[in-house]
C-alpha cells in the first residue's frame, strides 16, 4: 500500500494544504504555522517512500510505519475536509458574524469543545513528528524510481477473447459432449469442467458457448441457466460432483510449458512466439516457469509486460522478491502485477476489496464511488472530468485482467476470484466487508482504524450486527452490496436502530450506500453527515427525503432510481452546488421538478425531467444544463406550448446515452398532432453517443425523418410504444447496430412493409424484434 500513499494521497493532501481556502481560515484561526509544518515534514516523509514501498515486501517494520502515515493522511484529510466545508457553510448562511467565527470548528460538530480541537491538531502534529523520528532509525533513504515511458498504457482486451491456447483438445472433447444426445433420466445433462483457480474454466466455457457448432445446435441459449438439455458447469470443487454421481469429468490440467510460453508471450508482446524479440525470450521462459502453468497468472502478468520490451524490466521480473513470498492463498504473478500498478490504480483496486465474490460491476457505479471517495483528484487543471479519468483508469484495470467482462453481458463486469482475494489481501485495516465470516473475528480494538465498510444485503439486517461500530467515528464508507443478480420479489429490511442511532455516530461518511432495503422514511439526522459526497437510497420505499439533506453541502451522487413511492424532493435543492448526478429513474410518483434546479451548473446526470409548462419546469431550461449526458428521460412532452422552445433545450449538443421521451396518456382527440410532432423533430439528439431510445404514447401522424436515420451508428435499442395515431412506421432497419426492436401499441399502422426497411440493406444487426398490439 506505500505507493498508494506516495502520490494517490499525498498529493491530494498538498494540494489541500496550498490552497487558498485553507490558507486564510488557517490564518484566521492562527494555525498556519501548524499547517506549514505538516507540508514541510509530509515532503520529506514523501521523498523517501520509493524506498518504503520496496522494504515494506521483507520488513514488518517497513510496512507498520507506512500504515501508520496511511492512518495520519486519513486523519489530516478529513481536518482540511472539514475546514473546506465550513467554508461552504459560510456562503449558505446569512448570518452576520465574520467569517473568523463561522469557521472556528476545525473538528467535527460531535466534538465542539476548543480543547478537543486543539488536541485533534495537536495530535496530528506528534504523530507526523513521530513518522519523521522513525524513518530514520528505519534507514529509508531517498531514491528515485523510473517507469518505462510509453504513449499509451492501455492495452486491448480482445485477444483473451479471441484464442484459447493449450486447450483444443479439451474443448473439441467438450464440443462432442454438448452435441451427443444421450438418454437421461432428468430433462438437462451436466456437462462438468473441473479445476483449480484460475485455470481457465470460465474462459473455456465462454468459448464453448459462442462455438458456431454448439450456436446451430441448439435454439435457445442461456448464460446462467437453462430450462432443459445441456448445462455446462465449472467448479473447483471435483468431489463435490463426484458425489452427485458425475464420473466423467473434464479435469483441465496446468498448461504446458511450451503452451504456458505462447499464452504468456500472446498478451505480453501480441504474438504468440518470440521470435521477434529473442533477447527476451530467456525471460518469458523464466517467468512462465515461474507461472506454473497458471492461465490467470500468465496474462496478467504477461499484461503488465506488454508495453515494456526492454531487458531490464523483464529480468526485474524474473528476479522480483515476490515470488519468494510464502504467501499460499495468493498467486506471487498477481501480487506481480499488482505492484507493477501505478499508485492511483493500487488504490482503486484495493476499493475492490469491499465488493463480495461473484459481484457484478457496473462501471458508471463504481467510478461514482471512486469519485466520492476523493481518489479521482485533479492535480492540475484539466478539461478531462473526474468521470472520464475514472473510465480511463477503469479501462487499463480491465486491460490488464484485474477485471472482466461478465460472461452474459459485455456492459457489465466481474473480478475473479483469485483477483478479489488480491484485493482483500492488500486492503490491509483500512478495509472491512463484513459478512458471516468476518463478523465474528472483528476485534473492537481494530475499529477506530476502519476507514471504509461494506455488507452484504440480507433479509434482516439487525442493529446488532454494526453495535461496534459506533466506535468508527473515522469511517468514510457504509456501503451495502449484494451477490449475483438480486431477483425483484427479494426484499430486504435494515433495523431502523442503524438509521437512527448508528448513523449519526459516523460523522465522517462519504459514501452511504442503502439500496434496495425496505426503508420508508430516512431520519432528520442525515442532514448532518456534511462530509457526504454519494448517497443511495435507490429501490426503498421512502416517499420524500427530509429538507435538510440540501444541507450535504459535499453531495456530488444522490440515487433515488426505482423509489417509485416518491413523491417529493425537498425545496432547498438549490443549496446542492455540487450535485453532479441525480437519478430518478423509475419514479412515477414524482410529478414536479425542484424549484430552481436548472440553476445546478454542475448537473451532468439527470436522469428524469417533468415538464410542467407555465407553473413549472419548461422545457427551454434544459439548456442551462451544459454538461448534461448519458440516460436521460423526458415526461410530460404534451404540456410543450411551442416547438421552439424544444429547440432552445439543443438536444443536439447534450452527449446523452439513453433517451426515453413519453407524452401523457390523456385522449389524443384533445391533442394537437401537428405540434407534437414539430416537438419531436427538435429532440433530435447527437447522433454519436446515442445507444438506446424510448418513445411513448407520440401523438402526432408520422415520425420525424431523424427517426431511423442511418446516422446513428450507435443506436442499438429501440422501443415505440402507444402511439395511437402514428400510421406508418419509420425507416428503423437502416440503423446498422439495431440489436432490438419493439414496436406495441401502433393501432393505425396496417401494413409493415418497405417503410420499415428502409432503402438498401436493411437490419444488419438485429437478434430480436417484437410486433405487439398492431390493429392493422
Amino acid at each position: 500500500m506505500a505507493e498508494l500513499v506516495l502520490s494517490a494521497f499525498l498529493g491530494v493532501l498538498f494540494e489541500k494544504l496550498a490552497s487558498a481556502a485553507v490558507r486564510n481560515i488557517a490564518r484566521y484561526n492562527g494555525i498556519d504555522a501548524e499547517i506549514k509544518k505538516w507540508q514541510r515534514w509530509l515532503n520529506q516523509i514523501q521523498d523517501v517512500l520509493t524506498d518504503a514501498s520496496h522494504k515494506e515486501l521483507t520488513s514488518k517494520s517497513v510496512k507498520r510505519w507506512l500504515n501508520d502515515l496511511q492512518h495520519l493522511a486519513y486523519d489530516i484529510d478529513d481536518v482540511l475536509d472539514d475546514l473546506a466545508t465550513q467554508v461552504m457553510h459560510s456562503e449558505f448562511t446569512r448570518e452576520s458574524e465574520a467569517i473568523t467565527n463561522k469557521v472556528k470548528k476545525l473538528i467535527p460538530s460531535c466534538c465542539t469543545q476548543s480543547t478537543r480541537t486543539h488536541e485533534k491538531l495537536d495530535s496530528i502534529t506528534a504523530k507526523l513528528q513521530d513518522l519523521i523520528e522513525e524513518k530514520a532509525t528505519l534507514g529509508l533513504s531517498v531514491k528515485v524510481e523510473t517507469r518505462p515511458q510509453n504513449t499509451n498504457r492501455r492495452l486491448k482486451t480482445s485477444i483473451a477473447h479471441a484464442s484459447i491456447v493449450g486447450r483444443q483438445v479439451e474443448k473439441e472433447a467438450l464440443v462432442r459432449m454438448l452435441l451427443k444426445g444421450e438418454p437421461c433420466d432428468q430433462n438437462f445433462t451436466i456437462v462438468p469442467i473441473v479445476g483449480m483457480g484460475g485455470i481457465g474454466k470460465t474462459h473455456l466455457a465462454r468459448h464453448l458457448y459462442h462455438e458456431k457448432q454448439v450456436q446451430d445446435y441448439f435454439q435457445l441459449k442461456a448464460w446462467v441457466s437453462v430450462s432443459d438439455d445441456k448445462i455446462i458447469m465449472t467448479t473447483r470443487k471435483e468431489q463435490l460432483l463426484k458425489q452427485l454421481g458425475y464420473d466423467h469429468l473434464t479435469n483441465l490440467q496446468i498448461l504446458s510449458h511450451d503452451d504456458a510460453l505462447s499464452l504468456f508471450a500472446l498478451h505480453a508482446l501480441g504474438v504468440n512466439k518470440f521470435d521477434s524479440h529473442l533477447a527476451l525470450k530467456p525471460h518469458g521462459e523464466a517467468i512462465a516457469k515461474k507461472c506454473d502453468g497458471l492461465p490467470l497468472a500468465l496474462i496478467s502478468i504477461g499484461r503488465s509486460l506488454r508495453t515494456k520490451h526492454d531487458d531490464d524490466s523483464w529480468r526485474k521480473v524474473v528476479e522480483s522478491e515476490i515470488w519468494r513470498s510464502k504467501d499460499d492463498v495468493i498467486v506471487p504473478a498477481l501480487r506481480l502485477s499488482y505492484h507493477d500498478l501505478s499508485a492511483r490504480l493500487k488504490q482503486l483496486f484495493a476499493y475492490n476489496s469491499l465488493f463480495p465474490k461473484n459481484f457484478v460491476f457496473d462501471k458508471e457505479e463504481l467510478v461514482l464511488l471512486w469519485m466520492a471517495e476523493g481518489f479521482l483528484h485533479h492535480p492540475t487543471p484539466t478539461d478531462s472530468t473526474a468521470e472520464n479519468v475514472g473510465h480511463e483508469y477503469f479501462d487499463e484495470l480491465l486491460s490488464r485482467s484485474f477485471f472482466q467482462h461478465a460472461p452474459n453481458n459485455e456492459s457489465l463486469f466481474v473480478m475473479h476470484d483469485l483477483m478479489n482475494d488480491l484485493a482483500t489481501s492488500v486492503a490491509s485495516e483500512f478495509f472491512i466487508r463484513v459478512d458471516n465470516e468476518t463478523e465474528r473475528s472483528i476485534r473492537k480494538e481494530m475499529m477506530e482504524k476502519y476507514r471504509h465498510m461494506s455488507f452484504v444485503r440480507e433479509k434482516y439486517v439487525a442493529y446488532q450486527k454494526f453495535e461496534a461500530f459506533t466506535r468508527a467515528k473515522s469511517l468514510r464508507t457504509f456501503l451495502a452490496t449484494c451477490v449475483g443478480e438480486v431477483k425483484s420479489w427479494s426484499f430486504f429490511h435494515l433495523s431502523k436502530k442503524i438509521l437512527v442511532d448508528l448513523l449519526p455516530e459516523l460523522p465522517m461518511l462519504r459514501v452511504l450506500c442503502l439500496s434496495g432495503f425496505c426503508i420508508s422514511e430516512v431520519p432528520e439526522s442525515i442532514g448532518a453527515l456534511r462530509h457526504l459526497r454519494y448517497l443511495s437510497l435507490s429501490q426503498t420505499e421512502i416517499t420524500h427525503l427530509p429538507e435538510n439533506v440540501c444541507n450535504l453541502y459535499n453531495l456530488e451522487t444522490l440515487i433515488l432510481f426505482g423509489c417509485r413511492s416518491l413523491a417529493k424532493l425537498p425545496n432547498n435543492f438549490l443549496k446542492l452546488k455540487k450535485l453532479r448526478h441525480l437519478d430518478i429513474r423509475d419514479t412515477p410518483l414524482l410529478g414536479q421538478m425542484p424549484l430552481g434546479i436548472e440553476e445546478l451548473k454542475s448537473l451532468q446526470t439527470l436522469s428524469k425531467i417533468v415538464i410542467e409548462g407555465k407553473s413549472g419546469f419548461e422545457i427551454a431550461k434544459v439548456k442551462e444544463f451544459k454538461n448534461l449526458c448519458g440516460k436521460f428521460s423526458i415526461v410530460g412532452l404534451d404540456k410543450v406550448e411551442n416547438a421552439i422552445h424544444a429547440r432552445e433545450a439543443n438536444f443536439s449538443q447534450k452527449r446523452l446515452s439513453e433517451l426515453e421521451l413519453v407524452w401523457s396518456d390523456e385522449p389524443y382527440g384533445s391533442r394537437n398532432e401537428v405540434l407534437e410532432k414539430e416537438v419531436l423533430t427538435e429532440l433530435k439528439p447527437s447522433n454519436d453517443k446515442l445507444i438506446q431510445l424510448k418513445i411513448r404514447s407520440y401523438g402526432g401522424l408520422q415520425f420525424p425523418n431523424w427517426i431511423g436515420d442511418s446516422l446513428f451508428l450507435h443506436l442499438k435499442h429501440v422501443s415505440i410504444s402507444g402511439c395511437e395515431k402514428c400510421t406508418y412506421l419509420p425507416p428503423l432497419g437502416q440503423l446498422p447496430l439495431l440489436k432490438e426492436l419493439f414496436i406495441e401499441g401502433l393501432y393505425k399502422v396496417e401494413v409493415v412493409g418497405l417503410e420499415l426497411l428502409g432503402t438498401g440493406r436493411a437490419f444488419h444487426s438485429l437478434e430480436i424484434i417484437s410486433l405487439r398490439s398492431m390493429r392493422g
